[in-house]
């Protein structure tokens, strides 16, 4: 059965798949395609084939929104491979099933409760209800953010790159902003710069960011902004606590980066409005783009620390970045303060939570830092490496970040064996893989008794 006769199977529902399954399946044909492409010798810049094992890195990087390279992007790829890249990372973003669906509505086909049901566990949606509607909403919001996004950038590209370069720069850079992806095709100037040449241009810096936060915070989100407007007392608790999580995120380690971070001698060549748009780029950057405007080795223990900690909080469920997500931060600590307070359940904005949101937020926590302690020690044994600079790949990858301190390209082939993992685990989730593997199988119905036991 060949990929196209799979995927045209799953949406049909002919095969007897779980939600989770689907999903899981979806991305790694993507991922196959994409490596398979990214081999031939037209995808590179030199005309050679490129091992399997790179290009499997990269199409995971793409389609996963992750943004660790082997190779530079710029210099290695060919226009076709970059524009593989592109349309990786742009399904990447927007999910593989949400665009299945979307291309099964295009044709005409009848979207039946399956693949409803499949949409509503891609996205996180509340419910089945008007999961077509929200479906449509994500395709128009997309392709208007990332269309206005390139014409915003298009004069300053045009002005450095010329004009055929600077619309293509425009519209790469756009959709790997949006989607949260952390490709640049900046490798011409310096290989791996990333956006280090615009790290004064508050123009470039203004837009980039928007495009990362429009990306992170949610469609759902985006469609209650979009049906209640500046009435927040009317959005769902999630969207509040999104929104609130959002600005928290940003605004504390901005303050931290740029009165701790950026005073140290270390950036003396900066000027003061340098070191502003500097510690807030650093401060949206982590969750989960993966851009970056400053030479991150460069940062102190204690910042490279509050990095790792914002890759792994990442962007907002049903959104286009990775990571454990704001919310399970947010349950975690309600719940923390509940526990302070001797309530019996964790409560926000007036509402109560479900105790199973509790129990999934710290299933989420302890999943993700198991995974990027795990990753990061083996890589440390095997490449003899400081244990920060191996936690700072590991949360880049699990968190679908793509920032690196440079140790990337520098990798073998079982640390970047754990990367790719990583990366995906990042991507389709965690528990989204325990629950696809778990599929089909009759929980106990019977309890058992209870007795406690004492912890803290």
């Amino acid at each position: 059965m060949t990929a196209m006769e799979y995927i045209k199977n799953i949406l049909t529902g002919k095969k007897h798949l779980s939600s989770f399954q689907i999903i899981i399946a979806g991305f790694l044909i993507v991922i196959l395609i994409g490596s398979f492409l990214l081999m031939m010798p037209f995808s590179s810049s030199n005309g050679e084939f490129t091992p399997f094992l790179s290009s499997l890195f990269t199409a995971t990087s793409a389609t996963c929104v992750t943004g660790l390279v082997v190779f530079d992007t710029a210099t290695h790829w060919s226009l076709f491979g970059q524009a593989v890249i592109l349309l990786l990372i742009q399904i990447g973003g927007m999910g593989v099933v949400t665009i299945a669906i979307a291309i099964a509505i295009i044709s005409g086909k009848k979207i039946g409760l399956l693949q409803r049901s499949t949409l509503q566990d891609a996205i996180s949606a509340p419910s089945v209800g008007g999961i077509i509607r929200l479906t449509g909403f994500i395709i128009k919001s997309t392709a208007l953010i990332e269309v206005t996004g390139a014409i915003l950038l298009f004069p300053a590209f045009c002005r450095d790159f010329g004009f055929l370069k600077g619309i293509w720069y425009s519209l790469f850079h756009s959709v790997s902003a949006f989607c949260n992806a952390g490709f640049d095709l900046m490798g011409h100037r310096e290989q791996f710069s990333s956006l280090t040449s615009y790290s004064g241009s508050g123009y470039i810096n203004l837009i980039i960011m928007s495009l990362i936060i429009i990306g992170g915070i949610g469609f759902l989100t985006w469609d209650d902004v979009r049906h209640n407007g500046i009435h927040f007392r009317k959005y769902r608790m999630q969207s509040k606590v999104i929104l609130t999580m959002a600005l928290v995120l940003i605004v504390l380690p901005f303050l931290v980066f740029f009165f701790g971070e950026f005073s140290s001698p270390v950036w003396d060549g900066m000027t003061l409005w340098e070191k502003f748009w500097a510690a807030l780029f650093q401060a949206v950057t982590p969750r989960t783009a993966g851009f970056n405007t400053v030479d991150l080795s460069l940062f102190s223990e204690a910042g490279k620390t509050i990095m790792i900690i914002l890759m792994l909080i990442g962007g907002s469920p049903s959104s286009t970045a990775g990571g454990m997500k704001t919310t399970t931060v947010a349950v975690l600590f309600l719940n923390l303060f509940s526990v302070f307070k001797r309530k019996e359940d964790a409560e926000c904005f007036g509402r109560r939570l479900e105790n199973d949101t509790v129990k999934y937020a710290a299933a989420t926590l302890l999943m993700y830092l198991a995974c990027s302690l795990t990753g990061g020690i083996i890589i440390s044994y095997v490449e003899n490496l400081p244990i920060l600079t191996c936690l700072f790949e590991t949360a880049s990858a699990i968190g679908t970040v793509g920032l690196t301190l440079g140790l990337t390209p520098q990798l073998g082939l079982i640390s970047r064996i754990i990367l790719i993992v990583l990366m995906f685990l990042g991507r389709v989730g965690c528990l989204t893989l325990v629950y696809a593997a778990f599929s089909g199988k009759q929980g106990n119905i019977s309890r058992l008794p209870k007795e406690k036991i004492t912890v803290g």
